[in-house]
């Protein structure tokens, strides 16, 4: 057997956690650095390295010393801003779009353009950088209409405003909050999904599906978050709808990025409402999705490292083999989150069984004295062999946790009849 290879994983959040532990199982695979990486990763036998996300001349000296065979990026700010560029010019290989492709994520006026261009199936919309403009055309589009930030928002920078006054209220406070340009859109209705394709210059994979919730609250109440909760795979979902959703909309996506020269080598997340005239994307996102990666690669039976490293060199994508079982899991939160997350409140530890494990975000300190960081702190998950045994599993932890200065959704999982 050849040697182990030595990787490198780009972030410190529940994704990053999920994807490290997932190239830890790998037979090929010795060392899996996580730069930053946070306190919960040693559990799952991942090195945190004290090297900033955005520091990219300290990951390259880091990828050059420590023999890194490749990187995995999971955050969005670092491929917007090149990062992929930088390792290349560096010579070392790295998994995830280039500056260029990462922009249909980086601008939501960006993707449109471009869902405009190859034919891929979305919503009515427009996008402004006038606000006199904007609000002389919001009434065009209905009531409810859904506001968007251009730029990267950490998926917080969507409102649906239900009535004139909501909207010219979002749209003063977006202007001035900075944004130079504003995109509305019709609002759509429909059952949403996450599909995740991880792509290599034109050929594809389909990752496990699943389901995001984004509202904090339960009953898709309050402002939208980076995510509360995710569960795969999709009872509700038919297999007529799943290869219609390939069909109208993952297969002129990647014949856009072929046409358009993009050379795209990394994951491209889809999400995507069901609608009464067929699927229409609601965004792309440049990378894997948090909260949906923690549940979809417990799922993977594919070899991650093996299904990466062939998108990466170009070599035949080995085919997506999926588990027989559930899985799903539910977002701990600082109280707060998203507006004025709390900071520093004392976690003490969170003991895993069989029943659950624990992948964890936003917390520092360690593993038995734990406080929180602000925000989604970690993320409580259980396999099984039906999505309802797992719920339950789930729910039976965290209702015997005693976190006053946390908050969870009681209600994940119910478009799925749970």
């Amino acid at each position: 057997m050849t040697d182990k290879v030595n990787l490198l994983v780009i972030g410190e959040g529940g994704r990053e956690f999920a994807i490290a532990k997932k190239l830890k199982e790998s037979a090929s695979v010795d060392h899996v650095y996580c730069a930053p990486g946070n306190v919960g990763m040693p559990s799952v036998g991942v090195e945190p390295v004290a090297i900033a996300e955005n520091d990219f001349a300290g990951l390259i000296k880091f990828a050059k010393d420590h023999d890194i065979k490749w990187t995995f990026v999971g955050p969005e700010d670092c491929l917007v801003d090149g990062i992929v560029d930088d390792f290349h010019a560096a010579g070392l290989k790295i998994f995830g779009p280039d500056a260029r492709a990462a922009q249909l994520e980086g601008s939501k006026d960006y993707a449109l353009n471009f869902m405009n261009n190859y034919g891929v199936p979305t919503a009515k919309h427009a996008s402004y950088r006038d606000q006199t403009a904007i609000l002389e055309h919001v009434d065009q589009f209905g009531y409810p209409v859904v506001i968007k930030e251009n730029g990267l928002a950490g998926g917080k920078g969507v409102v649906i405003a239900q009535d004139h006054d909501a909207a010219v209220q979002t749209i003063k406070e977006m202007f001035a909050s900075g944004q130079a340009r504003i995109v509305l859109e019709e609002c759509l209705s429909g059952p949403e999904y996450s599909m995740f394709v991880v792509i290599s210059n034109g050929h594809y994979r389909i990752l496990p599906m699943a389901q995001d919730h984004k509202r904090a609250y339960d009953g898709d109440k309050g402002p939208n978050t980076g995510g509360m909760g995710s569960y795969s795979p999709l009872p509700q979902l038919s297999a007529a709808d799943r290869q219609r959703m390939i069909d109208e909309v993952v297969k002129p996506t990647v014949d856009g990025l072929v046409k358009g020269e993009y050379h795209y080598h990394g994951v491209l997340y889809i999400g995507l409402m069901l609608t009464t005239d067929g699927p229409k994307v609601i965004e792309y996102n440049v990378r894997l999705g948090d909260p949906e990666t923690q549940v979809v690669l417990p799922r993977l039976d594919t070899d991650l490292y093996q299904l990466v490293d062939a998108a990466i060199n170009d070599q035949p994508l080995p085919a997506i083999s999926e588990t027989a079982e559930a899985s799903f899991g539910v977002v701990l939160a600082s109280k707060g989150y998203p507006q004025k997350p709390i900071h520093g409140q004392e976690l003490g530890s969170f003991p895993e069984g069989s029943e659950v494990e624990i992948d964890y975000a936003n917390v520092t300190g360690t593993l038995s004295h734990l406080q929180g960081a602000g925000g989604r702190l970690l993320m409580v998950l259980a396999q099984a062999g039906t999505l309802q045994e797992a719920h339950d599993r789930v729910y039976a932890y965290l209702e015997k946790l005693d976190q006053p200065e946390c908050f969870y959704r009681h209600d994940i999982g119910a478009k799925a009849g749970l």
